[in-house]
């Protein structure tokens, strides 16, 4: 009964709708806009280019002491900050939309500001999930949040470029727009996180008194290194798993549809999954139990490689991969939020999603190389074994009893 009290609670619906309000802004700057822009006949180069405005979401905690320092004269401390990135954040979506795509400088300026703002909601949504869930509550609360990204990014891509092909893209964009109402509506109703202890009194020890709290801690360097390394293998893997699908032989159709649709609500069920297991498991086993899987499952990938284009066996190791990675990232996150200081959740947060992110850029770049080289049975047993410096670092980091 506790349990479905949990699960069912007002601060797990919090989660998923703070979730989705931020995923839902991240590939409105990414696929959707370059989407708009080609059918517009802009230059591939400057397509290319505007990538670079997502340089807020790895660069938020220049920012991020700021809302750790100062609290608005609204709302409190949290919710005031949500409630002006999320409002901000509208306005730069509408105007995104109401800009010519074929002005370079117009579009990038408009983006950057989705981008920004949208940054700025993450930092503060992440600092109220942190204080407003118990520790127990974490791992739940985090699969939620994922989840209910990832349904933000599926409406804004999927949707968005199917609504495109029959409205203009202005259109879609003021209809995303529209949509972020659903977190402003959450950020008015939910209450403000109760925090006991002193926040920071000055800009000053709000930028450098979350470092050296962090790094006073023993073990501070390890905890890194578990961020950069604890997925790293699965990173690498699924940054060449589309060229490896059309390698072997399967076609578009079968990948779109086993790999992206099917593959899409694995991950839901296996991040829900997670966050159910780890009201019972408690973080530190989850880590161990769902990063064993996860290592396990880039295996498949080298099984694939041998059995070549059969779609049973590539509906096997997608469930498989995509279930166990749902459940690694539940806990991942869950992890990065338990060991944040209240009083700098903002700021030690965004450092460490920021620092999350780069695997994603670094490892990844030399992936093709290794592929072309080792051959792709190889390359994924490779990514395999890259998952065993992760999990070593559990036994300082996650003892088993949590």
């Amino acid at each position: 009964m506790n349990m479905l009290k949990t699960i069912f609670s007002r601060r797990m619906l919090v989660s998923f709708i703070m979730g989705f309000a931020c995923g839902l802004p991240l590939l409105l700057t990414l696929t959707v806009l370059q989407a708009w822009m080609k059918e517009e006949g802009v230059d591939l180069t400057v397509i290319g280019l505007i990538s670079l405005v997502g340089l807020p979401y790895t660069l938020k905690f220049l920012w991020a002491p700021v809302m750790d320092r100062f609290t608005l004269p609204f709302l409190g401390r949290r919710r005031g900050w949500m409630l002006t990135a999320q409002i901000t954040l509208i306005c730069a979506i509408a105007g995104l939309g109401l800009t010519n795509p074929k002005n370079p400088w117009m579009i990038a300026v408009a983006a950057f500001l989705v981008t920004f703002f949208s940054a700025s909601q993450d930092i503060v949504v992440d600092a109220y999930r942190r204080e407003d869930l118990a520790d127990n509550e974490l791992g739940l609360g985090s699969s939620l949040y994922v989840n209910g990204y990832r349904v933000g990014m599926l409406l804004a891509s999927g949707g968005g470029l199917i609504m495109a092909d029959h409205m203009s893209f202005s259109t879609v964009y003021l209809i995303m727009a529209a949509c972020m109402l659903t977190g402003v509506v959450t950020t008015l109703l939910t209450p403000e996180p109760i925090i006991l202890i002193n926040t920071p009194t000055s800009l000053k020890e709000a930028v450098l008194n979350p470092l050296l709290e962090y790094f006073s801690r023993r073990g501070a360097l390890c905890v890194l290194a578990f961020i950069l390394l604890y997925k790293i293998g699965d990173t690498m893997a699924s940054a060449m798993t589309t060229p490896f699908y059309l390698d072997i032989g399967f076609s578009k159709t079968e990948i779109g549809t086993v790999v992206k649709l099917f593959g899409f609500w694995a991950t839901i069920i296996g991040s829900l999954a997670g966050g159910v297991m780890m009201l019972n498991l408690g973080i530190n086993r989850s880590l161990w139990i769902f990063g064993f899987l996860q290592a396990i499952s880039t295996a498949g990938f080298a099984l694939l490689a041998k059995i070549g284009p059969s779609v049973p066996a590539l509906a096997g190791v997608i469930a498989f991969e995509n279930l166990s990675g749902g459940m690694g990232t539940a806990a991942y996150v869950a992890f990065m939020a338990s060991i944040t200081n209240k009083k700098f959740t903002a700021t030690q947060y965004a450092l460490l999603s920021s620092l999350m992110g780069l695997p994603r850029v670094l490892a990844s770049a030399p992936t093709g190389y290794f592929a072309k080289h080792l051959g792709w049975a190889n390359f994924f047993i490779i990514c395999t074994l890259i998952a065993i410096p992760g999990m070593l670092l559990l036994l300082k980091l996650a003892p088993k009893k949590d």
